[in-house]
């Protein structure tokens, strides 16, 4: 455009003939730009797709996306076949963490010339050491495994440029103010990153990075087997099952309504629980097995979620995957499971699940609930107080009518809660 603004102006000492050329050309220039502009930005959505925008990046993205753990073990036609076949059914998300070249270039001949049909998620701070993967702070490290995957991926921008797994507080403080943040900012700058994002297993850090103001998108381990972990506890410890929480750890409860409310998108990593865990009674948590539809339902069902990552190495797969579109609510269902083995554990504990509404009063039970326990954990504090003034509907207006109670799956006598809430609220 400043270009096309310096022709217009040198034009003025130009004859009339060659001043109407010079103006056509300069027309021409604008358009093709914004042309190529607006086929960046389009995104063909697929009616058996189910859409989301991505958070405030304003990108239109598939439910169910595809990461890349599904190509290492496949050939590059293999790798065409798999991508082809999910862009045509509308998975148009993308997660690409790891820098085997191989996996990288498999995707990269996938993708083919459909490259502005992909929206990318690819992580800074991963590089390849000629035997394996790393995760790194070093800047010359990311700086070289970053170009690569641009290279191998036949493209010069990523649509979001994650931050490489930050799981720990004193390194995210640490940061602050580095070459390696500084060099994640400069990619936006130039373009080559359209928005930032981090990836993280730790609900405490994400949570701090949320609320730096500085990402726009947070890959995160979520399913219904870790949101019962205490935050700082590790998930892939069988012993950290033993000590259960009854409900949601509250710092995910923050995190992720801290995220609905200020449009940052959650990208969901581990659904099925790290592999096909949750799918298998003897080797889940929960002992009990849930289904991919299941799965996904769970984790799709929280605002601040846009999208469901799951690995796939095969074509053939992906309708097994993208059941879950047109399956039934009875399909759906996870709770169902859920309760036949947690429900001892979780038997008066409200996991705000939601599935007590609709209250017959207009309360929002769940979200009472939950400030509730909060308030009950943390103390009164001025914020909780706002947060449960601004509800459209009170505790205090409870009927005792007991239609919740049928409903509930894990037995909380929703009444008594609502009293309780009024007496520690006022109203």
């Amino acid at each position: 455009m400043y270009f096309c603004a310096k022709l217009i102006q040198s034009s003025q000492n130009i004859p009339q003939m060659k001043k109407l050329a010079l103006l056509a050309f300069a027309v021409t220039l604008v358009m093709a730009g914004c042309g190529n502009k607006q086929e960046k930005q389009q995104t063909k959505e697929n009616p058996d797709m189910e859409y989301r925008t991505l958070g405030s990046t304003g990108l239109r993205v598939g439910v169910i996306g595809l990461g890349c753990g599904g190509f290492d073990e496949i050939d590059s036609t293999a790798s065409r076949q798999l991508v082809t076949y999910a862009l045509d059914h509308g998975m148009n998300y993308m997660d690409i963490y790891d820098a085997n070249p191989k996996v990288r270039s498999n995707i990269g001949y996938g993708l083919g010339k459909r490259r502005n049909e992909a929206i990318i998620q690819g992580h800074i701070g991963c590089w390849w050491n000629g035997d394996s993967y790393e995760r790194t702070r070093d800047v010359e490290k990311c700086k070289i495994g970053f170009e690569d995957l641009l290279t191998r991926l036949n493209t010069d921008y990523i649509d979001i440029g994650m931050m490489h797994i930050m799981d720990n507080m004193e390194e995210w403080q640490q940061l602050q103010g580095s070459p390696y943040l500084q060099y994640v900012q400069d990619l936006k700058k130039q373009g080559k990153i359209k928005h930032i994002g981090v990836s993280s297993h730790n609900a405490e850090v994400a949570l701090a990075i949320a609320k730096s103001g500085l990402v726009e998108v947070i890959m995160f381990s979520l399913n219904p087997a870790f949101d019962r972990v205490q935050s700082g506890k590790n998930p892939w410890d069988n012993k950290t099952f033993e000590e259960m929480l009854p409900g949601i750890d509250p710092v995910r409860v923050e995190l992720y309504d801290y995220c609905a409310q200020h449009e940052i998108a959650i990208t969901v990593m581990k659904t099925f629980g790290g592999g096909d865990r949750l799918l298998d009674a003897e080797h889940s948590p929960l002992k009990t097995a849930l289904t991919r539809d299941q799965c996904f339902a769970y984790v799709l069902s929280k605002p601040c979620v846009k999208v469901a990552l799951c690995s796939i190495d095969s074509a053939d797969k992906v309708d097994e995957y993208l059941h879950y579109l047109k399956a039934t609510d009875a399909e759906k269902d996870y709770n169902s499971v859920l309760n036949r083995q947690t429900a001892q554990t979780d038997k008066g504990n409200c996991t705000y699940c939601n599935h007590c509404a609709p209250c017959s009063a207009g309360i929002p039970i769940a979200k009472v609930n939950e400030l509730l326990d909060k308030a009950e954990t943390e103390g009164l504090t001025a914020e909780l107080q706002a947060q449960y003034d601004a509800l459209p509907h009170h505790a205090g207006e409870c009927t005792h009518c007991g239609a919740c109670l049928s409903r509930c799956p894990f037995g909380v006598d929703v009444p008594s809660r609502m009293d309780a809430a009024k007496s520690k609220f006022g109203h």
